[in-house]
């Protein structure tokens, strides 16, 4: 089922609420709006599998832009609202998107795009146009709200978060379905947390990204209503579930850091009863932070683990499953293997790189290179994404950190995550990164990068309290050898810290030296 088929059976229900204004988008509206684009875009020569762009914020014009996309046979590239002209242009042109769509509150950017890349022959701008832009309300006014004679169904071509370097579109090659036809991502998410047309789901999170997109399509799909924040606020979020009468859901561990912050009264004053599910991904959560949060919330709160650019790997763990399988995030399917540098399978309890059988399924756009580093060494059907993890004898899935990030010092494995979730629980800590820095003997050494509480205020004698804090719960050598103090970490909107980013300050115009240099040099680049 789609929007058409709720457009018929619920007409009035809301589909789509922005949280900010209140202001709701119908599944009539929806659909009639989506099915206008799809002429429009048709009407310009855009067909089946060709790409269509979005540069926007969390907009209700979002999700009838997918819907046009879906029911067109395209493959829509949501972009992050945050990204600069260079990688907006990058993507725009990588892609080769016939159709770029944006919003009026994202001109000062868009203004300067149709200058940067010559790929697209449609510039729509909702809400208010600059120069160089159509309007998006007057595209879609010329053109009937009826479905196109022949609706395939598309896909979301997202493109990867780029924390490790430029980002990269993931395509995934899916059966030929007509847009009626049932999907079977959204027939899994839709059983394993029991939506349906019940359903109210809470996206604090952009919906430009890989998991809210597909989570808010779900919803939709089964005639679900999505409540979208324009940006996460703790309080309002908290709010938004009693106000809304919430059902589902998701969210980051940071996010779940931040209410945890919030004065016990402030979190005991609002009716959590309507809240059967909420679901969490996209990093890591600390052991003690999601116990917490059960012990808040209850028993709701399930989590998975997987990746845009996975196949193979994707796990779920229930609450009840986790409170016996602390850490983990989920039994591992037969498909999940754990191999070596050479890419040997490892047994369980050992440490290595995260692999699933993707067998052809998965590739990195233009980019046959990267698609072939992140095969196997020795089984080019097993795809990674680079993280690195463990399975115990019960083949539950725990996972230490991305390759990419992982500290070799002095030849010794140190996994950052490990020492973050430790450091985040230290009661002055709103936020922390570890990362290698340079160490002419040992190749590196770790540093944590500290983003304090508000009021808080950078100082030695804090320095030497969080370092203490991590000597008396780690093993000497995972402890940093030094705190350095940031006003705000660089997370993503997502979740994710963009690492690169704070490596690149401590590495630029560094060389890895000697024998011990070489050795992480080669791992690095690996």
């Amino acid at each position: 089922m789609f929007v058409g088929t709720w457009a018929k059976e619920t007409p009035d229900k809301l589909a789509l609420v922005s949280a900010a204004s209140g202001n709701g988008v119908t599944y009539r509206e929806i659909n009639d709006r989506s099915n206008q684009l799809a002429q429009c875009l048709y009407r310009h020569g855009i067909r089946r599998n060709d790409r269509v762009a979005m540069f926007m914020e969390n907009n209700l014009r979002f999700m009838e832009i997918v819907w046009a996309a879906l029911r067109s046979g395209l493959d829509v590239v949501s972009i992050n609202r945050y990204a600069t002209l260079d990688e907006v242009s990058y993507i725009l042109n990588d892609s080769g998107a016939k159709a770029l769509i944006t919003s009026f509150a994202r001109r000062d950017l868009a203004g300067l795009i149709p200058n940067q890349e010559r790929s697209a022959r449609v510039y729509l701008m909702c809400d208010g146009v600059v120069d160089g832009w159509d309007s998006y309300e007057d595209a879609l006014s010329d053109n009937v709200p009826l479905p196109l004679t022949n609706e395939w169904m598309g896909r979301i071509m997202s493109y990867t978060s780029g924390t490790t370097g430029r980002p990269k579109g993931v395509v995934r090659r899916e059966a030929d379905l007509r847009i009626n036809d049932p999907r079977p991502d959204a027939i899994h998410l839709s059983r394993s947390y029991r939506m349906d047309e019940n359903t109210v789901y809470l996206s604090p999170a952009p919906l430009y990204h890989g998991a809210p997109i597909r989570f808010a399509r779900t919803v939709q799909s089964v005639g679900g209503t999505v409540v979208m924040m324009e940006k996460f606020d703790a309080l309002e979020s908290l709010s938004l579930i009693e106000r809304y009468r919430v059902t589902h859901s998701q969210w980051v561990p940071t996010m779940f850091v931040r209410m945890l912050r919030l004065p016990e009264p402030q979190r005991k004053q609002f009716d959590y009863s309507s809240h059967r599910i909420a679901i969490h991904a996209a990093a890591p959560c600390p052991v003690e932070v999601k116990r917490s949060m059960i012990d808040w919330w209850g028993p709701i709160i399930y989590e998975y683990y997987g990746a845009t650019d996975s196949a193979g790997t994707s796990t779920e763990i229930a609450p009840d499953e986790w409170l016996a399988h602390p850490g983990s995030v989920g039994r591992a399917p037969p498909t999940l293997h754990i191999c070596d540098e050479q890419g040997r399978e490892l047994p369980n309890g050992e440490i290595g790189l995260i692999y699933g059988e993707a067998n052809g399924s998965i590739y990195y756009w233009n980019d046959p290179e990267k698609t072939r580093s992140a095969q196997n060494p020795l089984n080019p059907n097993l795809m990674t994404t680079g993280d690195v993890g463990y399975l115990d004898q019960e083949r539950y899935l725990y996972l230490t950190d991305r390759k990419a990030f992982t500290i070799i010092s002095g030849g010794v494995n140190i996994y950052p995550q490990a020492i973050e979730d430790v450091i985040i629980q230290h009661s002055e800590v709103a936020d922390v990164a570890v990362i290698g820095v340079p160490n002419d003997e040992m190749g590196e050494e770790a540093k944590a990068v500290v983003q304090l509480n508000e009021g808080t205020l950078p100082s030695l004698a804090i320095a030497k309290e969080i370092l203490s804090f991590a000597g008396e719960r780690l093993a000497a050598y995972m402890v940093p050898k030094s705190v350095d103090f940031v006003d705000a970490l660089p997370r993503l909107p997502t979740g994710k810290l963009y690492k690169k980013a704070l490596r690149d300050k401590y590495w630029a115009g560094r060389t890895l030296t000697g024998a011990v240099g070489g050795a992480l040099r080669q791992v690095k680049e690996s």
